[in-house]
C-alpha cells in the first residue's frame, strides 16, 4: 500500500513539475496564403475562403449572396510571375471586357469605370463593370453561359514580384452590397 501511495505522489509531483511549452500564434488562413504569394492581405471575416479551383489562383473566396440573388459572388486572386503569355494591364483589361456584353450592344470597354490609385505604396488600377457576364465553366471551355445582371469589381496590383489580378464578380446586387468590404480588403494589401 505504501508503494502505491509513493508511486501516486511521484506521478503527481512529476505532472506538476512539467513545464508548459510556449505556444506560437498561427496567422489565419487568408494571411498564410498571402505570405506564400509575395503580397499580404487581410480578408474580411464574412468572406468564406475556398481551395483555389486551379493552379493559377493564389486565393479564392466565396461572398454570401443577398436574398433573391441566384448565387454567391466570388473573389479570385491570380499572379503570373513575369507575366508570360497573359500580357500586362491592357491585355487583362481587354480580357475582362470580353467577359461581359452589354444589353444595349455597346462595347463593355465604353461602360467600364477605371481609376488609378496608390495603396500602401503599390500602384493599383481598379475596374468596375456591369452587364451580362459570359461565364465559362473552365478556361478552356469554348462556350459560355450568359448571366445577366452581373457586376465585376477588379484590381490590378503592381508589386515588385509582378502584377496580381483580383476579380470580385457575381450578381450585381450582391457585389454592390459587399463593395465596401472589397475596398477595405484592397486597402490591406501590401508587400
Amino acid at each position: 500500500m505504501k508503494k502505491i501511495i509513493f508511486l501516486m505522489a511521484c506521478l503527481v509531483a512529476f505532472a506538476c513539475d512539467k513545464k508548459e511549452e510556449p505556444r506560437t500564434q498561427t496567422p489565419d488562413k487568408a494571411q498564410m496564403a498571402a505570405h506564400q504569394t509575395g503580397i499580404t492581405w487581410q480578408a474580411p471575416d464574412s468572406w468564406q475562403e475556398e481551395t483555389p479551383s486551379n493552379s493559377m489562383r493564389k486565393a479564392q473566396f466565396s461572398i454570401p449572396k443577398i436574398e433573391n440573388d441566384p448565387e454567391n459572388a466570388s473573389v479570385v486572386i491570380t499572379h503570373f510571375p513575369g507575366q508570360g503569355t497573359v500580357g500586362g494591364e491592357d491585355a487583362n483589361l481587354i480580357r475582362w471586357y470580353g467577359q461581359f456584353k452589354q444589353p444595349d450592344g455597346s462595347p463593355s470597354s465604353d461602360k467600364a469605370l477605371i481609376s488609378d490609385k496608390q495603396i500602401n505604396n503599390l500602384k493599383v488600377k481598379t475596374v468596375e463593370l456591369t452587364g451580362i457576364y459570359l461565364h465559362r465553366p473552365n478556361m478552356m471551355s469554348p462556350n459560355s453561359v450568359e448571366k445577366p445582371g452581373y457586376k465585376m469589381l477588379a484590381a490590378i496590383i503592381n508589386s515588385s514580384a509582378g502584377p496580381y489580378f483580383i476579380k470580385f464578380i457575381g450578381p450585381e446586387k450582391t457585389v454592390s452590397k459587399w463593395a465596401d468590404s472589397f475596398e477595405q480588403f484592397l486597402q490591406t494589401i501590401s508587400e
